[in-house]
This record gives structure tokens, C-alpha cells and sequence, in this order.
């Protein structure tokens, strides 16, 4: 097969594991006889400083022009300390989104058996968790519109939403919820917002034509504490942006790691991959960042493809790098491994079905939390 990859490294440690997850799918084409081409754009702080805009037109247009979109991460404390910024890394992230209608933003958190020590909950919580969140991700609050008084003292948030941004991503999540366990959860605050009661009808609506799948909905306060006393009782998750967001940083905590979940943001014409940590400037070019959650996204991007066979060599040889202990310092605690050390290792034992580990539910199962 032949890609064109759009390569956005972003800012922070972005760059870096995004390098790693280049470094596997060069592999993958080596190994699987397949023509990837990567391109290099700008964004995030690093667009900024370069061109002054935070999404630059040439990157908006490889974007579009590409297969594919790999990117790393955004930010830098210098805009995140600045609450009187006029422009701002991140406003280049939510303009991509909405430039290509990444509508959906698919995260799938999987409970690795060799990492479950390291979650901070006990083993008979968080073992077994297998889920996925369905996140709107072009409308809601972060795209509405915004005011800010003369005085600076009275600032606004509209929150907006149309039956039909719902019902695109809500006959999504239905799809990924009959092939997986057949359960789907919708998070919402429909006791307190209009919105979330207009979800709440557009999704029971949609749910009558999916008999198969079991649904139910619950109130976001709920859905917090239960995440953390029984995440293994969710299968799929599906959330407006802002509520999706924010139950996605919060499953950070579940597997011990943000440095390993990946995710994919889907539109009817495009699609991008991320690793969803953030850009951890702390980490910024001392060579201790977790590559995996952008490896992972990497794989995404070849199951997206329709290319299983190359997407379980890649968690193949993510899991005997964690079998192996070949990781960085947030798994281990001291650990010999750097970024780009672990990323060499996962390339290298990227090879053909003959020679993969053996892959199975109880002990990968990425690939059936998503649904493209």
C-alpha cells in the first residue's frame, strides 16, 4: 500500500515520540513491502515562533493532501502561563479538527497485564478493563462562540449543539458497541444543561435502531467514580467534547501511564492519530519520554488502512518491550531505556505474522476497540 503521512511533531516532547512511531512504520514498510512517504508541517508554539500563526496554511493544506495525519503533542508553558495570550498553541489543534471535520475522537484504554502493577488502583479493579470513548470533537463549548467584557470581569462559553452533530457520532459509537461487548454508555450532565438534555433524546432516539446493543445513560458526577471502582463494567463510552475530554484525562490514571494511550480522530474524509499525554515540557529533549502511546497511534493508522496484519506487529513488539522490561522511567521508576532506546527495540522486533507473539484478548485487544 502507499501513504502519504502528514508528520506534525508539535511541541514538547512531541517531536521525539512521534520520531519513534515514524521509526515503526518505516519498518512496517520495510518489512511489509509497502511505500510510506512522510511530509514534516507546522504547529502548536512551533508554528508560532516560525510563522506566527499557530496553524499555518501549508499545514492545513498537507493535511488535506495527505492520507493521513501523525501527530505529537502542544503546548508550552509559556502560553499556558499567559492567560492574556492573543493567540495560542492550541487554537492550531482545534482549527485542524475543524478544518478537516475530525468529528469523531476514538481512545481506546486497555489494561496491559504486564503493566497493571504500575496502575494506582488495585489489581481486582482495574483488571480485565477493556473500554473505549466515543468523543464528539468538532462542536460543543471549545467551538462556540466566546466573549470577554470590556473590563476583563464577565467572560462566556457558548456550549452549542445540532441533532446532526450528534447523531454522526452517536451511530459510530453504536457500530464499535456491536462489535465489541454490546454495551454503550452515554456521559452527559442532562440534569443541569440543555445540550446534554438535546444528546440525551438524539442518542435514546438512534439507540432504537441498535436493539442489540444494551444502553444507558449517566450523569457525568456518576460516571467519574465509577470509572475508578469498576472501569471493567464499561465498554463504550460516548461524551460531548468537553465531557469526553474530560473523562478521557481522567482513564490517563487507569493503566498506571498517559505515556501509553493512543487515539484516532475520524471524519468522513480524513483522519489523524495522536498519543493523548500532552506535550510534558518538563520532559522536552532529555530522551525520558514514553514513545508507546504514539506507537500505538502509528498502528491505529494502519488498522484505520485496513492493514491488520501490520498493526498486530506493532503491538506485538510493543508488548515484548513490556514483557522485557525495554521501557521508559514512568513504567519502570529508574530504568536504563530512553526514548528513542525504546523505540529502536520496538522497530527492530517489527516482523511478519510468522514471528509475531502470539496475540489474544486477555493480553492486547487494541484492535477491537476500534471500529473505522
Amino acid at each position: 500500500m502507499k501513504l502519504n503521512i502528514a508528520v506534525l511533531g508539535g511541541d514538547g516532547i512531541g517531536p521525539e515520540v512521534i520520531a519513534q512511531a515514524v521509526k515503526c512504520l518505516q519498518a512496517v514498510e520495510e518489512n511489509f513491502g509497502h511505500d510510506f512517504t512522510f511530509t514534516n508541517g507546522l504547529i502548536g508554539a512551533a508554528a508560532i515562533e516560525k510563522t506566527g500563526s499557530p496553524i499555518p496554511e501549508e499545514t492545513i493544506a498537507l493535511c488535506k493532501n495527505s492520507d493521513a495525519t501523525l501527530f505529537g503533542a502542544i503546548g508550552t508553558p509559556e502560553y499556558d502561563n499567559d492567560p492574556m495570550a492573543k493567540v495560542r498553541p492550541e487554537d492550531g489543534l482545534l482549527y485542524l479538527r475543524k478544518e478537516l471535520d475530525l468529528f469523531t475522537n476514538i481512545r481506546p484504554i486497555k489494561a496491559f497485564p504486564a503493566l497493571i502493577k504500575n496502575s494506582p488502583l488495585k489489581r481486582n479493579i482495574i483488571t480485565g478493563t477493556d473500554l473505549v470513548i466515543y468523543r464528539e470533537l468538532v462542536s460543543g463549548m471549545y467551538f462556540g462562540e466566546k466573549s470577554l467584557s470590556e473590563d476583563g470581569t464577565i467572560a462566556t462559553d457558548l456550549c452549542r449543539y445540532t441533532e446532526d452533530e450528534i447523531s454522526r457520532v452517536a451511530h459510530m459509537a453504536f457500530k464499535a458497541a456491536k462489535k465489541r461487548k454490546g454495551k454503550l454508555t452515554l456521559v452527559d450532565k442532562a440534569h443541569a444543561l440543555e445540550t446534554s438534555r438535546l444528546w440525551r433524546k438524539v442518542v435514546t432516539n438512534i439507540a432504537e435502531s441498535y436493539p442489540e446493543v444494551e444502553f444507558t445513560c449517566m450523569y457525568l458526577d456518576h460516571a467519574s467514580m465509577s470509572i475508578l471502582l469498576e472501569p471493567s463494567s464499561f465498554d463504550v463510552i460516548l461524551a460531548s467534547n468537553m465531557i469526553g475530554d474530560i473523562l478521557s484525562a481522567q482513564c490517563n490514571v487507569l493503566i498506571g501511564s498517559a505515556g501509553l494511550l493512543p487515539s484516532a480522530s475520524i471524519g468522513a474524509e480524513h483522519a489523524m492519530f495522536e498519543p493523548i499525554h500532552g506535550s510534558y515540557p518538563q520532559a522536552k529533549d532529555k530522551n525520558i519520554a514514553n514513545p508507546v502511546a504514539a506507537i500505538f497511534s502509528a498502528a491505529l493508522l494502519l488498522e484505520h488502512f485496513g492493514l491488520q496484519e501490520e498493526f498486530n506487529a506493532i503491538v506485538s513488539a510493543v508488548h515484548k518491550s513490556f514483557m522485557k522490561n525495554i521501557v521508559t522511567i514512568d513504567i519502570m521508576g529508574s530504568t536504563k531505556y530512553g526514548t528513542s532506546s525504546v523505540g529502536d527495540f520496538i522497530a527492530r522486533n517489527i516482523v511478519d505474522a510468522d514471528d509475531n507473539l502470539n496475540i489474544n484478548d486477555e493480553n492486547i485487544g487494541l484492535g477491537k476497540s476500534t471500529i473505522i
